[in-house]
């Protein structure tokens, strides 16, 4: 089986277009669809149809794209079910635990409210990838909109867990300011201050810090390292719960 071929670019402001294609069967995905023209041209110059659209959320710059692309393209879009009625053209609903084949790629659906009632992240098991979205950033997670900062906290569980060679693709190039704000929750992580570093360096010089790893959130994301005893001692809180930190460091986020 051949890997699949993927291309990120920006849309909008902030957000990142992703675009899927296994070169065996022709099939292309594009993940979310933020703005319709960046997307279709990535697809023109690849010389790739879209087929398909993987949609995590309903949040109007995840979504906004949908019908124009399925007018054009009559691709297929796939959504979580817990938001079907808000997301655009749907034609699929799909939940927790949900797997379906892109070609010969195994796709796992794996569902992480917090940011919204209903995202949703999509696995491929094999090919040790994870499309993120708005769950889990690079140094980061969303913002609470829908849900609690327990019902986050799990969702980022479930995430996890999944190998550490798992690159992560995610919805916004946050990383900079994430970086920034990591520094102050975790100053002692001689491996954050370093990823901090080569971040600033490359963003200066107008690289895009996706994809990541699991292994490197884990080592440098304070959101899942709320056990951390140097996090919790720099909190003055190291009797609480997993999940009473990590409220408490999203919503020093949110406040940076």
């Amino acid at each position: 089986m051949k890997s699949l071929e993927i291309e990120t670019f920006l849309c909008r402001t902030d957000n990142f277009g992703v675009l899927v294609h296994c070169p065996e069967t022709g099939l292309t995905a594009a993940i979310d669809a933020p703005e319709y023209a960046p997307i279709a041209a990535m697809a023109e110059k690849r010389g790739w149809t879209i087929t398909h659209i993987f949609t995590t959320h309903h949040h109007t710059d995840h979504v906004e794209a949908n019908l124009v692309l399925k007018k054009e393209y009559g691709c297929e879009i796939i959504g979580p079910i817990n938001e079907a009625v808000a997301i655009p053209g749907l034609d699929r609903a799909v939940g927790d635990g949900d797997e379906f084949l892109f070609g010969q790629h195994r796709v796992q659906v794996i569902e992480t409210p917090g940011h919204t009632a209903g995202h949703i992240c999509y696995n491929f098991p094999d090919d040790k990838l994870l499309f993120a979205a708005d769950t889990l950033f690079a140094l980061g997670c969303g913002r609470l909109f829908e849900r609690t900062a327990a019902d986050m906290w799990h969702s980022l569980q479930k995430l996890a867990i999944l190998p550490d060679e798992t690159a992560i693709y995610f919805g916004h190039e946050y990383t900079l300011s994430n970086a920034r704000f990591a520094l102050t929750i975790d100053p002692d992580n001689q491996r954050l201050v370093q990823r901090a570093k080569d971040i600033e360096s490359l963003r200066a010089h107008g690289g895009f810090t996706i994809p990541t790893t699991m292994y490197l959130e884990k080592e440098t994301n304070p959101f899942l390292r709320v056990s951390d005893p140097a996090i919790r001692r720099n909190l003055l809180m190291e009797t609480k719960s997993n999940e009473e930190v990590f409220a408490e460091i999203r919503k020093r986020k949110d406040n940076f």
